[in-house]
């Protein structure tokens, strides 16, 4: 296969793109518009249903933000007629049958489509149980249901996450998820009965006359329940993996890839270095950190953290794109860094830890942030007992440094909200096995594959020049 050929190999291709408004998305309807100006159509899957806030919303969050700015500087002022001949935008949602899509624009898009990519996704750890649900398992099949329905279809590549493996340890390989396997010694995870707890449940919080607030409390306790029942720390990752399961259950011969990336941050090279948009994962820390509020934290300090760029991420999936296309098989990627070119919570931390002393982020006042490395507790239950004892003295004024404990509060709140949120990968002992994904890049570089156009090779990284000179300036710039 020629691998010098892949932006040949977009040309006159029609592709639809689920989940159009999310960060992966957004980053590689760019890049395929950038780097092959010939393809034929984008089908962009956008909600509303409203066609015309549809329209609006992809002006808004997707064309209209700063990562497309290398490219209206190309086209100039043929940016806007460029857009509106390369880009439809189809209001509809995958939670429907036939994602919600009207009548007239389905027979429009079967006869065309060549390639589907679902991205669309709730990522949210603790999304309501009835939401996940609909969005990132039933919607993976409604799409690959659709997709079979497409006249033309050459390939289905589903946009999953390598943290389906649940609070599984230890090496971690690209294999399937069966329907109705034993998992976690429970037996027979029955996704028609998850469904359908979920909506009587859902239906008698209604039927009480509850508060939203407080049905929205419950479904969401639903689905965390309902996870840790069978083996995965959160609602989002379990419904992911329920929906791998429905994908590979229902594509019959449909060509399928799964692209499981790990933590996706912020881009190395493409379109430029360093986009990023929402506070993503270990984001969160390390905003809390430079800002000085974090100050003690749980982990493992030689806990490897897996991260991929996400202008590699997108690499990877158009490269799959090439080498899978009328292959009638099932094909999983795992596309991150652990396996081959590791990264230690103690390496970063010092990363950090260096960066804001020699620049530190100025507090609304104009005052510099004087931060100080973390007292790191291999111990989670420590540190809960820590926390509330700090919590409770600022409570009752059990100290003559009251007021420094009351401004401490907010401090303490917020670290207790992030452990919580992210305790089951505190102490994630688990690396992910990417041999798929090696073999792709190597056979794509002996076969002419272009490397500043398309790399994915986790071993180009150099991550304390990354986060120095790229990511940590990145998330200052967008999400201080």
């Amino acid at each position: 296969m020629d691998f010098r050929s892949i932006t040949e190999f977009l040309s006159n291709k029609t592709i639809l793109v689920t989940g159009v408004t999310g960060f992966i998305a957004k980053i590689l309807v760019e890049k395929i518009l950038r780097v092959q100006p010939n393809v034929k159509k984008l089908y962009l899957l956008v909600r509303p249903r409203d066609a015309q806030a549809a329209d609006v919303r992809v002006q808004d969050e997707v064309l209209g933000m700063e990562l497309f700015k290398v490219l209206k500087e190309n086209l100039g002022t043929n940016f806007e007629a460029f857009m509106s001949e390369k880009i439809s935008v189809v209001a509809g949602d995958i939670s429907y049958e036939n994602l919600g899509v009207t009548t007239d624009q389905m027979k429009d898009m079967y006869k065309r489509i060549d390639i589907v990519i679902n991205v669309a996704a709730t990522t949210k750890f603790d999304e309501r149980y009835d939401i996940a649900l609909g969005v990132n398992t039933l919607g993976a099949r409604n799409v690959v249901k659709f997709a079979k329905t497409c006249a033309n279809i050459q390939l289905l590549i589903h946009v999953s996450t390598a943290f389906v493996c649940g609070e599984k340890k230890g090496l971690i390989f690209e294999s399937p998820y069966a329907m109705g396997e034993t998992l976690n010694g429970v037996n027979g995870l029955d996704i028609d009965y998850e469904k359908k707890l979920a909506e009587q449940t859902l239906s008698n919080l209604k039927a009480k006359d509850l508060p939203e607030k407080e049905i929205r409390l419950m479904m969401q306790n639903l689905g965390n329940q309902r996870a840790k029942h069978y083996g995965w720390p959160n609602t989002y990752v379990f419904t992911k993996a329920m929906g791998e399961m429905l994908v590979g259950h229902f594509r019959g011969n449909l060509p399928v890839v799964i692209m499981r990336p790990t933590i996706v941050c912020s881009t190395l090279k493409e379109p430029f270095p360093g986009w990023v948009e929402g506070c993503r994962t270990i984001d969160s820390v390390a905003v809390t950190y430079g800002k000085g509020i974090l100050s003690i934290f749980p982990i493992d300090r030689n806990m490897v953290f897996d991260l991929i760029p996400a202008d590699m991420f997108v690499n990877s999936i158009i490269v799959a794109m090439k080498t899978h296309v009328r292959i009638p098989c099932l094909t999983i990627y795992q596309v991150g860094t652990s396996y081959r070119n590791p990264v230690t919570f103690k390496e970063l931390h010092d990363i950090h830890y260096h960066y804001f002393t020699n620049n530190p982020w100025s507090n609304g006042e104009g005052n510099p942030v004087i931060i100080r490395k973390c007292l790191v507790l291999n111990n989670i239950q420590i540190f809960e007992i820590i926390l509330f004892i700090l919590l409770f003295a600022t409570r009752m004024g059990l100290s003559d440094l009251q007021r420094t404990l009351f401004n401490f509060d907010k401090k303490l709140k917020k670290a207790m909200k992030l452990v919580n949120l992210y305790k089951p990968y505190l102490f994630f002992n688990s690396i992910f096995v990417d041999t798929n994904t090696e073999n792709l890049i190597k056979t794509a570089r002996e076969n002419g594959l272009d490397e500043d156009v398309f790399n994915f090779d986790p071993l180009c990284i150099n991550w304390k020049d990354y986060f120095i000179n790229i990511h940590i300036p990145s998330i200052v710039k967008y999400l201080f």
